[in-house]
C-alpha cells in the first residue's frame, strides 16, 4: 500500500520537484500522536518491513531558487554541480528535514535521497509506517517491494541456459543485426548521416540500471582513461582525481566514479565504461546474495550486459553462441559512453530482483552524475499510481533533461497490462525484427517454419509426441509438456519429440529430451504466443499454434511419422516483420482510465543477440546470447535517443520522444498487411531513417506534468490549474471517457518550417482539426484543436486511428489516436438522501449514444449497525457473511470526531482481503462480493484529544442476495437516450423506517456503470 498525502510544490521557473513551498526555515513536523502504538495486526496494510518515505520539499534537481540565499541549483541547460556550496547547503537542509521526520517515529534512515527524490528508506514497524503516513510534510510511505527484470518471465521472455548443452554445431553465415534492420549501417545509413560510426552517440552518457556489466566484454572495450581532457577528442572521457568526467555534447559535464568491489577494479573503467556503481542496501535487507553473485558492478546474470551492449555496444564485434557465429553485432549508439548502475541482484533463495529503495538511490545518483539517457528494463505490477517513488524520481530526471526509456512489460497479450504509464517516460513495446528460423519437414513433405537459433540440418528421424515416450508413472499431460523426468530414455532415444510450451522454461524441455536420448525437439505453442530462438540442448524448431497442431495431427494420423530439420526458412514464404511480440504488454493504460496512451512506441525485442556474462552461460564461455522481452526493446530506444541527443543536444526528452513516435511506421500482421494496433504498439515501430527529420515535435514541460497530476487526482499544492489528462501536450491522443463529442488541444513546434496540412481518421467518428493548416517557421509553435464526434463507433469499446500533419519534402507527422465512446457520461457514483419514509433523489446524465438503456435496481437494504468504543492499540472484531449472489457490499465506519479508527476485512482464516486505513476518523470498504465468511476488524489508532479509546459506529450492507425494501424504483425505465442531450433519472422509495439507514444500487444496461443510493 502507498499512503499518500496531498502533493505540494513551490513556484516553478525551470525544473520541478513534487514539493512543498517552504520559508527559509523548513517546517516543523507534527508531534507523534499520543497513546501506545497499535498492535501489529491492527497496522494492517502497513506491515513491518522496509519502506521508501517521500517528503514534500523539492529535491535538488527540482529546486527553483525560492529560498533566500539559495539560488537555483541547475544551470539554464538543466546541469547540476553538486560541489557548489549552495547545493551542499540545500542538501544539508533536506537531510536535516529527513532526520526530523524520521525522529517522529524513532526511525533510522538507511538510504538518503536528495537529488531526484527527497526522502529516505528505512525499516519500519507497521505502526511507524502508519504514523509517518499521517505526518506533516510526508508525501508517501511506500513498501520497499521487489521489482523484476522485463526479460525474465519464466519460459516466455527470458531463456534459461540448458543443462548439459555441449553440442558443437556448424557455423552459420553472418546474419543481419538489428542495427542493419533499423537502417543504421552502411552507406547512406543513419550512422553515415551522423558523421560515421565514430560519431554515433559521441558526447552522450547512457546510464544502464540493471544487473551490472561484464567489463572485459569486447562490446564495451575502451582505452585507458587519460588524466586530462584529450585535446583531439572534445567529448572523450578522462580522469579528474577520483572522478571520471565526460564533457558532453549538450555543454554539461558528466561526473561519475568507478567503484571497486568484488571482481571490479579501477582498471575496469575506460573511455567506454565511464562509471560503475552498485546499489543493494535494500536488497540485502531482505536477501542474501547468491554464491555466484558479485558484490560490485560486475554482472553475474547476463541481463545487464545484454541491455548495455544492445544500447551502446562497440561497432562490429564478432558474436558466437555455443560455437555458432552470428556475424558482427553493434550497439545502436556505438560511440556513446556507458555508466553502469547495478540495481538488480540474484539471491540464494531464488527471489532475484531489484528493490525500490535501491532503484530510487540509483536514479538519484544518475541525475547527480549528469547522465543523458537512462535505460530501465525493469518492471513492476501495472500500476495507475503516478506518484510511485520510481516514477516520481523519473519525473525529476526528465525535468533535468534526461531521456528515460522503460520497458512496457512482458504480460501480454492481455489488455491493460502495460507498465510505466507516466507521460514523462518513453515506454517501449517489443516486436520481431531479425528472424532466426528453421524449417520442419514432415515425412509427407509438409514444410513448417518456426524459430530456431542453431542452424545445423537434422536428418530424418522418427517423430513422437511426448506422451508416447513417457515413463510409466508420469501423467500423459506432463510428458506432452516434456516436464523434467517425464520421458523414458528407452522409448525416446533416437527420436524427435514434440513438446508443448507450458509450465517449465522452453530450454528445460529440450534438456529433458536430451536426457532421454532424443535427437531433436519440435516445441509448439498450444495457445497463441511468441516464437523464440533459444540455445537448446538438442536441435529444436519452435512452431506456432497452427503449425504445431498440424504436426500433432500428422503424428496421430501416420503409421511411422518422421521429420527432419532444414536450416533457415525453406518454405518459399517469408515471415513478415515487424510483428508485435505476443508477450509484449498492452494498453489501454490504467492511469486516468486510458487518457494516456501507452506504450509509446515499439522496437526490436524478440531473439536479440547481444553481449552476455559468461558466468551465466552454462558452458562458462559464451559472451553473447539471444534474449527476448521488452527488456530488449527498451535499450534499442535508449540507443536511438543517444544518437538523437548527440545530433540535437538542444532537444528536450519529450521532443526526442515525439520525434520517435511521429516518424514510426506500421507493424504488420501474419499476412504481411499493415497493422495499426496503437493499444499494443503505440505510435508504431521505430524508424531511425526518418526520426532525425520529424518536421514537427510535441513538447511538454514539468509544469505541464504537474497540471496533468492535478487532473489525475493528485493534489500538487501548486495552485496550478488542472489539465484534463487527454489534453497533456504529447504526440498521441487518448480519450477513455468520450461522451458524444470531445475536443482536445495540442501544440507543435516546427523543426522544419513550412505549410503543414492535417488529416485525421478514426472509424466511427467525425474528426475536425482547427486550424487544419499550419504555416510555421523553424522554432515557431502552433496550437490546434481536434474535435471527435461519435457517429457509428461501438459504445464502451476502444476505437483507434491517427492524426497526420503533412508538410513539404514528403514530411509526415503521425500521431496515434485511441478513443472510447461511452454509452452514458456523468453517471454519479453515489446519490444520498436524508432518512425518510418516502422520498426521491434525481441525477442528470449525458447520453453518448441514441436509443434506450434498461435500468436495474437492487435493494434498498437496511444496514446492520454496531456501535461501541475501541481502545487505542486494540481491535474489535465482528463476523460477516457474504452469500452467493451478492452484487454489492459496503462497510461504513464512522469514528468519533478527532480520532483515528481503521477498518479491515479478513477471511475467517485470517487473510487480509480489504482495508481502509487512512488518517481520518471515517473509513469505508466498498464492493467486495466474494462469497464466504469474514471478519470485520475495527482498529483503534488514536483517540480524540488523547483519549485512551474512541467511539465508532460500523454499518454493514450486503445487496443482491435477497429482496429489497421500500418499493425502490428508478424512472424512466428504460432510459431514453439522445446523444449529447442531457436526461434526468429519478430514484424513489416508499415505506422505509426513518430510524434506519438503507443502501441500494442502480446499474445501466450492460455497461459497468453503477450508482449507489444511500438513504439515511
Amino acid at each position: 500500500m502507498v499512503a499518500r498525502r496531498p502533493l505540494t510544490t513551490s513556484a516553478l521557473a525551470v525544473g520541478v520537484g513534487i514539493c512543498l513551498a517552504f520559508a527559509p526555515a523548513l517546517p516543523a513536523t507534527a508531534a507523534p500522536p499520543p497513546g501506545p502504538p497499535p498492535a501489529s495486526l491492527s497496522a494492517g496494510a502497513f506491515a513491518d518491513g522496509n519502506y521508501v518515505v517521500t517528503l514534500a520539499q523539492d529535491p535538488i534537481a527540482g529546486y527553483d531558487g525560492s529560498l533566500p540565499g539559495i539560488p537555483r541549483l541547475k544551470s539554464a541547460g538543466g546541469h547540476l554541480d553538486l560541489t557548489q556550496s549552495t547545493t551542499r547547503r540545500y542538501r544539508d537542509l533536506l537531510l536535516s528535514a529527513q532526520a526530523e521526520v524520521a525522529d517522529v517515529v524513532g526511525a533510522v534512515p538507511q538510504q538518503r535521497y536528495t537529488v531526484a527524490l527527497n526522502g529516505f528508506s528505512a525499516h519500519l514497524t507497521g505502526a511507524q509506517a502508519k504514523e509517518l503516513a499521517g505526518t506533516t510534510g510526508v508525501v508517501s510511505v511506500a513498501p520497499d517491494v521487489t521489482r523484476h527484470l522485463t526479460g525474465t518471465s519464466t519460459g516466455v521472455e527470458r531463456r534459461t541456459r540448458p543443462l548439459g548443452a555441449t553440442t558443437t554445431l556448424a557455423t552459420n553465415a553472418p546474419a543481419r543485426t538489428t542495427a542493419d534492420y533499423l537502417g543504421l549501417t552502411g552507406q547512406g545509413g543513419v550512422w553515415d548521416r551522423l558523421g560515421g560510426v565514430a560519431q554515433a552517440g559521441r558526447g552522450v552518457v547512457v546510464a544502464d540500471l540493471d544487473t551490472g556489466l561484464w567489463p572485459e566484454h569486447p562490446s564495451v572495450a575502451g582505452s585507458d582513461l587519460p588524466t586530462r581532457a584529450p585535446a583531439d577528442d572534445p567529448h572523450g572521457a578522462y580522469r579528474s582525481g577520483s572522478a571520471i568526467r565526460v564533457d558532453k555534447a549538450d555543454g554539461g559535464t558528466y561526473t561519475g566514479v568507478c567503484e571497486t568491489g568484488q571482481g571490479w577494479t579501477a582498471d575496469d573503467c575506460s573511455t567506454k565504461v565511464v562509471g560503475a556503481r552498485s546499489f543493494n542496501d535494500g536488497f540485502l535487507d531482505a536477501h542474501d546474495l547468491s554464491a555466484q553473485e558479485f558484490d560490485s558492478a560486475r554482472d553475474s546474470d547476463g541481463h545487464g550486459t545484454h541491455t548495455a551492449t544492445t544500447a551502446v555496444g562497440d561497432n562490429g564485434v564478432p558474436a558466437t553462441v555455443q560455437g555458432d557465429s552470428y556475424g558482427k553485432v553493434t550497439g545502436i549508439a556505438p560511440a556513446a559512453a556507458l555508466a553502469v548502475y547495478k540495481v538488480c541482484w540474484t539471491s540464494d533463495e531464488g527471489d532475484n530482483g531489484c528493490q525500490t529503495s535501491d532503484l530510487v538511490a540509483a536514479i538519484d545518483q544518475a541525475v547527480a552524475d549528469n547522465v543523458d539517457v537512462i535505460n530501465y528494463s525493469i518492471g513492476s505490477d501495472p500500476s495507475p499510481d503516478p506518484a510511485d517513488p520510481v516514477e516520481t524520481a523519473f519525473l525529476v530526471a526528465a525535468s533535468a533533461g534526461i531521456f528515460v526509456s522503460a520497458s512496457a512489460g512482458n504480460s501480454g497479450p492481455g489488455a491493460s497490462t502495460v507498465d510505466h504509464q507516466s507521460p514523462w517516460v518513453t515506454t517501449v513495446a517489443a516486436a520481431t525484427s531479425v528472424l532466426r528460423e528453421g524449417t520442419v519437414v514432415l515425412g509427407d513433405g509438409t514444410k513448417l517454419v518456426g524459430a530456431r537459433l542453431q542452424q545445423k540440418p537434422l536428418a530424418s528421424a522418427p517423430l513422437v509426441l511426448g506422451s508416447a515416450v513417457k515413463i510409466r508413472r508420469a501423467p500423459a499431460d506432463d510428458a506432452d509438456k516434456c516436464l523434467d523426468g517425464s520421458l523414458d530414455p528407452a522409448r525416446a532415444k533416437g527420436k524427435i519429440v514434440v513438446c508443448e510450451r507450458a509450465i517449465t522454461a522452453r530450454v528445460a524441455k529440450s534438456a529433458e529430451v536430451a536426457r532421454a536420448g532424443g535427437v531433436g525437439m519440435i516445441l509448439y505453442n498450444p495457445t497463441p504466443n511468441s516464437l523464440e530462438p533459444d540455445t537448446h540442448s538438442v536441435p529444436t524448431v519452435h512452431l506456432d499454434t497452427a503449425a504445431g497442431e498440424r504436426v500433432v495431427a500428422y503424428v496421430r494420423g501416420t503409421r511411422n511419422p518422421t521429420a527432419s530439420f532444414q536450416a533457415g526458412n525453406t518454405t518459399g514464404t517469408a515471415t513478415p516483420t515487424p510483428q508485435i511480440s505476443a508477450f509484449s504488454s498492452r494498453g489501454p493504460a490504467l492511469v486516468d482510465d486510458g487518457d494516456v496512451l501507452k506504450p509509446d512506441v515499439t522496437a526490436p525485442g524478440s531473439g536479440i543477440i547481444a553481449g552476455y556474462s559468461p558466468v551465466a552461460a552454462e558452458n562458462g564461455e559464451d559472451l553473447f546470447a539471444p534474449e527476448s522481452g521488452t527488456s530488449m526493446s527498451a535499450p534499442h530506444v535508449t540507443g536511438l535517443a543517444a544518437l538523437y541527443l548527440a545530433a540535437h543536444p538542444e532537444f528536450t526528452p519529450m521532443m526526442v520522444k515525439s520525434a520517435l513516435m511521429t516518424t514510426a511506421r506500421d507493424l504488420v500482421g501474419a499476412d504481411g498487411g499493415p497493422v495499426q494496433d496503437v493499444l499494443s504498439a503505440g505510435a508504431g515501430f521505430v524508424d531511425p531513417a526518418r526520426m532525425l527529420s520529424p518536421g514537427l515535435v510535441y513538447d511538454s514541460t514539468p509544469v505541464d506534468w504537474l497540471r496533468w497530476l492535478e487532473g489525475s487526482g493528485v493534489e500538487t499544492g501548486t495552485g496550478l490549474e488542472a489539465v484534463d489528462p487527454s489534453d497533456l501536450n504529447q504526440a498521441s491522443i487518448a480519450v477513455g471517457d468520450l461522451v458524444g463529442t470531445r475536443t482536445v488541444t495540442r501544440s507543435v513546434t516546427a523543426v522544419t518550417g513550412g505549410f503543414y496540412y492535417a488529416q485525421a481518421a478514426v472509424p466511427g467518428f467525425d474528426v475536425s482539426v482547427q486550424p487544419s493548416v499550419l504555416n510555421l517557421q523553424p522554432g515557431q509553435t502552433g496550437r490546434f484543436r481536434v474535435t471527435f464526434t461519435r457517429t457509428t463507433a461501438p459504445a464502451d469499446q476502444w476505437t483507434t486511428g491517427s492524426l497526420t500533419w503533412t508538410g513539404g519534402d514528403r514530411l509526415t507527422v503521425r500521431s496515434p489516436v485511441a478513443l472510447k465512446a461511452l454509452t452514458l457520461g456523468g453517471v454519479p457514483a453515489d446519490l444520498t438522501a436524508p432518512a425518510s419514509r418516502s422520498g426521491s433523489v434525481s441525477a442528470t446524465v449525458l447520453p453518448g449514444t441514441t436509443g434506450s438503456l434498461d435500468l436495474t435496481t437492487t435493494g434498498l437494504v437496511a444496514g446492520t449497525t454496531r456501535s461501541g468504543r475501541v481502545g487505542v492499540g486494540a481491535v474489535r472484531e465482528f463476523p460477516v457473511t457474504i452469500p452467493e449472489g451478492a452484487t454489492f457490499t459496503r462497510f461504513d465506519l464512522v469514528g468519533q470526531v478527532g480520532s483515528d479508527v481503521d477498518l479491515y476485512l479478513y477471511t475467517d482464516g485470517g487473510t487480509l482481503v480489504a482495508q481502509s486505513a487512512t488518517t481520518a476518523a471515517d473509513e469505508r470498504i466498498d464492493g467486495f462480493t466474494e462469497p464466504g465468511r469474514y471478519v470485520l476488524q475495527v482498529s483503534g489508532y488514536t483517540g480524540a484529544d488523547g483519549a485512551p479509546d474512541a467511539g465508532y459506529a460500523l454499518t454493514s450492507y450486503v445487496l443482491g442476495a435477497g429482496g429489497g425494501q421500500g418499493r425502490f424504483r428508478v424512472t424512466p425505465d428504460p432510459l431514453p437516450l439522445v446523444q449529447g442531450r442531457p436526461t434526468t433519472l429519478t430514484a424513489s422509495w416508499k415505506g422505509l423506517d426513518p430510524a434506519k439507514r438503507y443502501l441500494g444500487t442502480i446499474t445501466y444496461g450492460q455497461t459497468p456503470l453503477r450508482t449507489v443510493v444511500a438513504v439515511g
